[in-house]
């Protein structure tokens, strides 16, 4: 499975990366820091072996799956990785420095359809108890309010980092999401309890770094927050109150940004609410005929969500 490849130098790698950085910024990639990391961390493999990636072949790749599982990562973090090296080689093919992506078809063989292990296991679903224990056990500002906004909107952790300063308006408690193929729903509603979670939040982001960009969340570094950032902080806080439990192979024993969006689901429904308007708000898509017809009333909506929306005490 070795690679045509156009001529190769000493340090190209270093330039490659710095292209397909700049390359995942231009597209707006939210996650381009995972990218980019990612690939140092290939390429650095690859040059204890004396190789690029450029060079490589099937050999190298296995190598790099078996350095990766010593360090024990959970099989959608390996998944996670192999994802990220391949969008770096459709760069490269882009780039015209390689003529085939390798990625594909070893990630087909490896890791894809062999994760059996959660098979009919069911996704975390904790009372609205804890979930008022996991919100008010948090101190820092900005990961309350990432908590509290998952949970009272059922945002997809990918839908948060796309956020927006302009996409919230406090006054009116709505929330404007960036356009997405898996939503169907871009108009979602927050609670007085989420409009103060996010009120502090904004006051401290005032005095962090990156303060003059769009982004509603931001890293230390004053960058906007990535999906994996989101479910390392989210898994963080759910493990130190018992909650989530990385060691273990269940399914329901972990708690990540998607549990959250299960329990937005479950408590609405459990509360009474529509079922019709509980698809709306997340944002499911409309497959029968009949849906494109069922309008919904925005205004009713919002009232519904408001009389249904479980309260964290906080």
């Amino acid at each position: 499975m070795s690679i045509e490849t156009l001529p190769s130098t000493n340090g190209v790698m270093i330039d490659l990366i710095s292209e397909f950085q700049a390359d995942c910024e231009l597209r707006g990639m939210v996650s381009a820091d995972d990218y980019v990391s990612c690939v140092r961390e290939f390429s650095l493999f690859l040059n204890s072996r004396g190789k690029d990636a450029l060079t490589i072949n099937k050999e190298d790749l296995k190598a790099f799956l078996s350095h990766l599982k010593e360090r024990q990562l959970k099989h959608r973090t390996l998944d996670r990785k192999l994802v990220y090296l391949s969008t770096f080689y459709t760069f490269l093919i882009d780039a015209e420095r390689v003529t085939s992506n390798p990625i594909l078809p070893f990630r087909r063989r490896y890791l894809q359809n062999i994760d059996t292990k959660n098979d009919g296991e069911m996704r975390q679903i904790i009372g609205v108890s804890d979930a008022s224990r996991l919100v008010n056990s948090v101190l820092d500002t900005r990961d309350r309010a990432i908590l509290v906004l998952l949970f009272k909107t059922g945002l997809r952790r990918n839908e948060l980092c796309r956020l927006d300063l302009v996409d919230i308006n406090l006054e009116t408690g709505d929330v404007k999401l960036k356009p997405t193929a898996k939503r169907s729903n871009r108009l979602l509603f927050i609670d007085e309890e989420a409009i103060r979670a996010l009120s502090k939040w904004l006051q401290v982001r005032k005095t962090r770094k990156g303060t003059d960009g769009p982004a509603l969340f931001i890293s230390r570094k004053g960058s906007r927050l990535c999906p994996d950032q989101v479910e390392r902080l989210v898994e963080k806080h759910a493990s130190r109150i018992g909650l989530h439990d990385p060691q273990s192979e269940k399914l329901e024993e972990h708690f990540g940004p998607h549990c959250c969006r299960h329990w937005f689901t479950t408590h609405l429904i459990r509360a009474g609410m529509s079922r019709d308007f509980v698809k709306e708000l997340r944002g499911d898509a409309r497959r029968e005929a009949i849906d494109i017809y069922n309008h919904i009333d925005k205004k009713e909506l919002k009232e519904s969500y408001l009389a249904h929306i479980p309260q964290l005490g906080i």
